[in-house]
C-alpha cells in the first residue's frame, strides 16, 4: 500500500477530528496543497484587500488607537469581505483555506477583543456596548438548522457533538420533525449536561410501536404516539421555551405545521411562544401525517400548570411546511448564515456540494436527479391552483409545501447517499447503530470543520464580548451603593 493510499483510508475511518485532520494535513502536504494554503494569491478572492486589512487591523491593535479601530470595524466589517467566503477557497486543500483568511478573521477577533477589555476614559461601557450590539446586528450571525427524518436524525446528534467539541455550535438552533427532538435536547441542556449525557451514552430513542390494524382507524396513526411522547420526555427537559432559553443561553426554535388548511405555519420559540412546553413542540412537529394524529400545544400558565395553548388548533409535522424555515429564523434572530443539518430521505439524493461540477456528465446526472423533482413540484403548483377538489386539497397544499420548499443552507451536513438507510427511518435503532449513527454525523461534519469555524468566528467573537459584559455591568450594578 503506497502511502497516499494509507492516509485516505486513515481519513475515512478516523474516529476523531484530530486523527482526521492529522491524515488530511499530510495528504495537502503530498499534493503541495499547504504551499497553496501559504500563498495570498488566488483568483477566487481579492487577497490584495484581505492583505491590506490585516495589515491595518494589526498597526492600529498595536497601536491601541481604539477610535481608529472602531471607524475602520464599522466601514468595512463583513462575513464576505472581498469575496472571501467564496465556496471555491474551500475547494482546494482538506485541511482547510488560505491563512490570509484566518489572519484577517484572527486579527477582526483580537480587535473586538481589544475593544470589548480596554478600560479607558475615552471609551466609556456605554459607547463600547452600543458599538458591539449595533456591529453584530450589522454583520448577521449563524443558525444551526436540523432537518426531519425519523431514525435516520440521530445524525444530528453526531453533527451537534462535533460542532460543540470543536466550540463553533452556534448559539440559534432550529429543529423540525425529528430535529426538533434532538434541538429540544440540546436547548435544554448546557453544555456541561450535554457532556455528561454523551459520556453515559444512555440515549433513549425507542419511539417506533405499531398500532393493530383494528386499532388504526381509531388513533387516526399508523404508530402508537404515546411511545413517541415518552420518548420525548425522556430526552427532553420538562421546560418552556423561555425556560429552556435562561437555563441554556440557546436559542430554539421548532417547526410546526397546520393540520387545518385555514391556519398557518409557525416557528415556536422563546419570543413567539415563550410559555409552550418544549415536550409539547417537539411532538408536535414530529406528528407526521397518516403516521400520527395531529397534536395539541400546552403551555404552562402563570400558576405553573399546563394548560391547552391555542386550544382550537392542532398541528403536524413541521417538516411539511418548514423543514428549513430560514425566512423567519432570519426575521426573528438576525441569521444570514445557515448550517443545515439534512437527513430526509427524500431529499438527500438531490443535494449536491455548494460548487457544482460542470462539464456534459455532471449535467446529465443533474438531469435524471433533479428534473423530476422540479415537474413534480411544477404539477403540483398547477393542480393546486386549477383544482379545489373536496377531501384533496389539504393534502395537495402539503405535497406542494413539501416538494416547494428549500432544504439545503450555505453549508449543508448530510450522510451518504444509500437506499438501505431508508428501511432504518421507521425502525428503533440498537445501541451500536445509534452509536454508528452518530459517528457518521460526526465524519460528515469533519469536512466542513474549518469553513464553519472562518464563517461563525467573527459572530462568535460578537457574542462573548456582549456577554462578558452584560455579567460586567450585572456586577457593578450589584456592588454599586444603595
Amino acid at each position: 500500500m503506497n502511502m497516499y493510499k494509507k492516509y485516505e483510508i486513515a481519513m475515512a475511518e478516523a474516529n476523531s477530528y484530530e486523527e482526521w485532520l492529522a491524515a488530511a494535513m499530510i495528504l495537502d502536504h503530498l499534493d503541495g496543497l499547504d504551499k497553496w494554503r501559504e500563498s495570498n494569491e488566488s483568483e477566487d478572492y481579492d487577497w490584495k484587500l484581505l492583505a491590506s486589512r490585516v495589515r491595518l487591523l494589526r498597526r492600529l491593535r498595536k497601536q491601541k488607537d481604539l477610535d481608529q479601530l472602531i471607524f475602520r470595524l464599522r466601514e468595512e466589517l463583513h462575513g464576505n469581505l472581498g469575496n472571501m467566503a467564496n465556496p471555491h477557497l474551500y475547494q482546494h486543500a482538506r485541511s482547510g483555506t488560505k491563512k490570509l483568511i484566518n489572519n484577517y478573521i484572527d486579527e477582526v477577533c483580537e480587535a473586538l477583543i481589544l475593544l470589548c477589555d480596554s478600560d479607558v476614559k475615552t471609551l466609556p461601557p456605554m459607547r463600547k456596548r452600543i458599538f458591539l450590539k449595533r456591529a453584530a446586528r450589522s454583520f448577521g450571525r449563524s443558525a444551526l438548522l436540523l432537518s426531519g427524518g425519523a431514525s435516520l436524525g440521530l445524525f444530528h446528534m453526531g453533527v451537534i457533538k462535533e460542532l460543540e467539541e470543536q466550540g463553533i455550535l452556534p448559539r440559534v438552533v432550529t429543529g423540525a420533525s425529528a430535529g426538533s427532538i434532538v434541538a429540544g435536547i440540546l436547548a435544554t441542556h448546557t453544555d456541561e449536561e450535554m457532556e455528561a449525557l454523551y459520556e453515559r451514552n444512555d440515549w433513549h430513542f425507542e419511539w417506533v410501536r405499531l398500532f393493530r390494524p383494528n386499532d388504526i382507524m381509531r388513533e387516526r396513526g399508523v404508530l402508537d404516539q404515546k411511545v413517541l411522547q415518552q420518548c420525548i420526555n425522556e430526552n427532553i427537559s420538562d421546560m418552556t421555551f423561555l425556560e429552556a432559553y435562561r437555563h441554556t443561553n440557546r436559542i430554539l426554535n421548532i417547526s410546526v405545521s397546520p393540520a387545518d388548511s385555514h391556519q398557518f405555519p409557525r416557528l415556536l420559540n422563546y419570543l413567539t411562544a415563550p410559555n409552550v412546553l418544549v415536550r409539547r413542540a417537539a411532538l408536535a412537529s414530529a406528528a407526521i401525517p397518516g403516521i400520527f394524529p395531529p397534536v395539541q400545544l400546552r403551555a404552562r400558565n402563570f400558576a405553573g400548570k399546563s394548560v391547552a395553548y391555542m386550544p382550537q388548533n392542532r398541528w403536524i409535522d413541521g417538516s411539511v411546511h418548514s423543514d428549513i424555515p430560514k425566512e423567519k429564523v432570519n426575521r426573528l434572530h438576525n441569521i444570514n448564515h445557515y448550517i443545515v443539518s439534512q437527513t430526509n430521505p427524500h431529499v438527500v439524493p438531490f443535494l449536491s456540494e455548494e460548487i457544482e461540477d460542470t462539464g456534459l456528465l455532471p449535467f446529465i446526472q443533474d438531469v435524471i436527479i433533479k428534473a423530476p423533482m422540479v415537474q413534480i413540484e411544477h404539477l403540483l403548483e398547477l393542480v393546486k391552483t386549477h383544482f379545489n377538489i373536496p377531501g384533496l386539497d389539504s393534502v395537495i397544499k402539503k405535497a406542494h409545501a413539501v416538494a416547494s420548499q428549500t432544504y439545503s443552507g450555505d453549508i449543508t451536513i448530510y450522510p451518504e447517499r444509500n437506499l438501505l438507510s431508508v428501511t432504518r427511518m421507521f425502525n428503533n435503532l440498537g445501541p451500536e447503530q445509534m452509536e454508528a449513527m452518530m459517528l457518521e454525523g460526526r465524519r460528515a461534519t469533519w469536512p466542513k470543520i474549518e469553513r464553519i469555524r472562518n464563517t461563525t468566528q467573527i459572530s462568535r467573537t460578537f457574542d462573548d464580548c456582549l456577554h462578558r459584559m452584560s455579567e460586567q455591568y450585572r456586577y457593578v450594578k450589584r456592588r454599586s451603593p444603595r
